[in-house]
């Protein structure tokens, strides 16, 4: 066998992977539309803000067009400069450490809370259909229409909640003025966001479980707190776990809740990653590099955290 019989054989394609796209090109042509979207809404911008991360880049020193003057970009390459100015500055652990306790308290709450409503809901009752749909309706506001309802309602001059401590005898609180109320109503008005979707996934995650297994517990003597704790926690295993996940994402990235209600403060109290992040870029001299910066760190510690919580589950015998 000559080299030149060798070296055609081996470029040319696997038979496998020939009868994989002749057999399967509707796929790839419905499923490239989302993977081209995905690359150029999601792709780019990753690898811009790494670029950028790596920089130097302010708003003094990005290229732009004035008129018909145009400007060159001027920053340049640092390298690693703004991770070890974010690692070491005063700013990274107290921002961390209150992301951290937010995203704690928020998802146990709703965990907590939408499987308590879940468990009501799951159970006969009269309207129950009406329960649901009042109950859904806080998921179903956008998140910014919420944040500013309870801005409203927490307006330490004016707003209701004071204005019904008032009337009851109670002198008012400043809701979003004190640091230590101000945490406590941003986590109120997250929990109020996130408990709808919690209680609907484990809604459905109750619904699955067979009522054969109930039953037999309840002919076996088991008692309530028996049979919740070992057929309906394990039932809803396979739900829970991938709520919580995403409830922790969602409650990790909860710009809108933070930056409308409270904007950070008072004297940032309030502020997480993400808000700071934002504030690097979007207001003072915008420090384009600082917020590539945050945002990388941001995406480490989630990628770090879902990894550990993989492993946690496949260690319990999860397939997840």
């Amino acid at each position: 066998m000559t080299a030149d019989v060798v070296a055609t054989r081996r470029a040319a394609p696997r038979p496998g992977a020939r009868r994989l796209l002749s057999r399967h090109w509707y796929a790839w042509a419905m499923t490239a539309p989302v993977v081209i979207v995905t690359l150029v809404l999601v792709g780019y911008p990753l690898v811009r803000g790494v670029y950028l991360s790596l920089t130097d880049a302010t708003e003094g020193n990005m290229g732009r067009t004035i008129g018909m003057n145009v400007i060159p970009s001027t920053y340049e390459f640092v390298g690693l400069k703004n991770y070890t100015d974010i690692l070491t500055s005063a700013e990274f652990l107290g921002r961390l450490t209150w992301t951290i306790v937010w995203t704690v308290v928020c998802v146990a709450l709703h965990v907590s809370i939408g499987l308590g409503l879940a468990l009501l809901l799951n159970r006969p009752m009269r309207l129950r259909s009406l329960y649901r749909i009042l109950l859904v309706l806080p998921w179903a506001v956008p998140a910014f229409v919420s944040a500013f309802i309870w801005r409203y309602l927490l307006n330490g001059e004016f707003g209701v909640v004071n204005a019904m401590l008032r009337a009851a005898g109670f002198a008012g609180v400043s809701w979003l003025d004190d640091p230590f109320w101000a945490k406590v109503s941003v986590i109120a008005c997250n929990v109020w966001l996130g408990v709808p979707f919690m209680m609907l996934a484990l809604l459905g995650g109750l619904q699955a479980i067979p009522r054969e297994l109930y039953e037999a517990a309840e002919v076996d003597g088991a008692t309530p707190w028996q049979r919740f704790r070992h057929i309906t926690l394990p039932g809803l295993r396979p739900v829970s776990s991938t709520v919580v996940l995403l409830g922790t994402i969602w409650t990790f990235n909860q710009f809108p809740v933070i930056f409308l209600l409270t904007r950070g403060g008072p004297g940032g109290a309030t502020e997480i990653l993400v808000t700071y992040a934002y504030r690097q870029a979007f207001e003072g001299i915008r420090n384009y590099s600082g917020s590539a910066a945050w945002g990388m760190v941001i995406l480490a510690l989630l990628v770090v955290m879902a990894t550990v919580y993989r492993r946690a589950l496949r260690q319990q015998g999860e397939a997840w």
